[in-house]
């Protein structure tokens, strides 16, 4: 056995090396050393620091053992890189630690988690708890799992646990199926360990899916917020384009009822590989939140590099004046910056180089639309403008449109999302060597983007098409790589 954890482990290290060395490495983002990396986990503020789990298989870069890596930060920008957090050990966990939460219990960090049991493929998913005094080491509870069964009359998938404290009790969300539709369960406890079921506070009626993943509820600015993860979302249009979609319900919830009255199930973000947000309130009283940046059916280049996924940069959800939620990069993103280069007032009627470039960047574009029948930049371009990504807005559908099917390797496809104008567009974009984040208008529309130029490829361009657009201003930064300090 001690051979095997050796071995596993100097193939791990070279992992680690041929990660960092990959083109593809992100500079800024939250990533495992090496090896497979999905959904957040566990996000919170703990002794002033910020912690950051995540879904972890540290011997493939596909999914598999899953664990629970950590890493910290002081800024939501430096990382530190801890040890694994919790491993698939127990009976009760053996083929997985699965996603969930962490809660501060008098003190103690407590993670809340699912173990998963795959035995000749009959599964078993139920509830436990581990616990740390340090926010280092952590041992699960001997009385794990703390909810061992599914509610009554639902299937085995059973998973993903959020728990938050309401009054001196805690409450817990949870993603269950029953008769092949979807729901999110509310369970309510004195002590973290019993917990008592107070029935599903969202349903599917089929157009929600099969099932509600990574559940996550709280309450904003005075409107009680669900996150999830739907499997199963019929494609409408430009909308619910990905294998599996991550969105939100809106509205009012009463703890005495248990009852959810909401509207309509909006998406998050737009683009290509965006699922499993997860959020936490930090000790400013912000709402803050990451998100697994792929998608299932994404091909992942980096893999061949022994390395595969990554997490969003830290995005603030607020409502703006007329009740819209918003996703916003957070303030201390701008710890980033380096050199600056600015552009503009100008007319735009071609497409034209400009006299920037790098494959991290940050850009704000203000645009009005003019006669263009479509305008906007073209990021991560090649000499010959043969590999681009483009970002388009077109003026008659008033649509931004993500377009990477002259990307480089990988997948292409296009994305489109409404973005209502009212004659200005506001482009905020992050570039990081194999990502494209895209914030519209403040946050109103959001679009991730996996990309997989090659390294040469750092032009960037403006364009109008069928007419004029004015780009009143850009500004351009360039931005540091953390894991490099460069």
């Amino acid at each position: 056995m001690n051979e095997v954890r050796d071995k596993n482990n100097e193939l791990f290290q070279k992992d680690i090396e041929k990660a960092a060395n990959s083109p593809y490495r992100l500079g800024y983002h939250i990533m495992a050393p090496a090896r497979w990396i999905n959904d957040p986990n566990g996000l919170i503020q703990w002794n002033g620091e910020y912690h950051v789990f995540y879904q972890h298989h540290p011997f493939d870069v596909k999914p598999g053992s899953i664990h629970w890596g950590h890493m910290k930060s002081k800024d939501l920008v430096h990382w530190e890189h801890l040890p694994i957090a919790i491993a698939p050990d127990e009976e009760y966990d053996k083929s997985g630690c699965f996603s969930g939460s962490a809660v501060d219990n008098n003190g103690v960090l407590t993670l809340v988690y699912t173990g998963h049991v795959d035995e000749d493929g009959v599964i078993t998913e139920t509830q436990c708890i581990a616990e740390s005094k340090d926010g280092i080491h952590f041992t699960k509870h001997p009385q794990n799992p703390v909810i061992a069964h599914p509610p009554e009359g639902a299937s085995h998938d059973f998973r993903d646990p959020k728990v938050w404290q309401h009054n001196d009790k805690w409450y817990m969300v949870i993603g269950s199926q029953k008769n092949k539709l979807g729901n999110v369960h509310l369970y309510e406890s004195d002590n973290l360990l019993s917990w008592t079921d107070r029935g599903a506070i969202v349903k599917s009626d089929g157009k929600l899916g099969f099932m509600l993943e990574c559940p996550d509820f709280f309450e904003l600015e005075g409107r009680h917020v669900l996150v999830f993860s739907p499997q199963g979302v019929a494609a409408e249009g430009d909308r619910y384009q990905n294998l599996y979609q991550t969105g939100t319900l809106i509205g009012a919830f009463d703890y005495e009822t248990a009852e959810f009255k909401h509207g309509e199930f909006t998406e998050l973000d737009a683009g290509f590989d965006f699922y499993a947000a997860q959020t936490f309130k930090d000790d400013n009283g912000r709402r803050i939140l990451f998100g697994w940046m792929n998608m299932w059916e994404a091909d992942m280049p980096e893999r061949v590099h022994g390395w595969a996924g990554a997490l969003t940069v830290p995005r603030e959800l607020t409502f703006n004046e007329a009740g819209k939620l918003l996703m916003k990069p957070m303030e201390e993103l701008k710890l980033l910056r380096g050199e600056k280069s600015a552009f503009g007032p100008k007319m735009v009627s071609e497409t034209e180089k400009l006299d920037v470039a790098g494959d991290r960047l940050e850009l704000i574009a203000e645009f009005t639309k003019g006669t263009a029948a479509s305008f906007g930049l073209n990021v991560r371009c090649s000499a010959d403008s043969e590999e681009k990504t483009v970002i388009r807005f077109d003026t008659a559908e008033e649509k931004i449109i993500v377009d990477r099917n002259q990307s480089g390797t990988g997948e292409g496809g296009i994305r489109k999302a409404k973005a209502d104008s009212g004659g200005m567009i506001t482009l905020h974009i992050f570039i990081d060597r194999s990502s494209i984040e895209l914030f519209v208008n403040n946050g109103e529309t959001v679009m991730t983007s996996r990309i997989y130029p090659k390294s040469s490829s750092n032009g960037i361009e403006l364009f109008a098409n069928g007419g004029e657009a004015k780009l009143l201003s850009l500004q351009a930064w360039t931005l540091k790589d953390v894991w490099h300090n460069q």
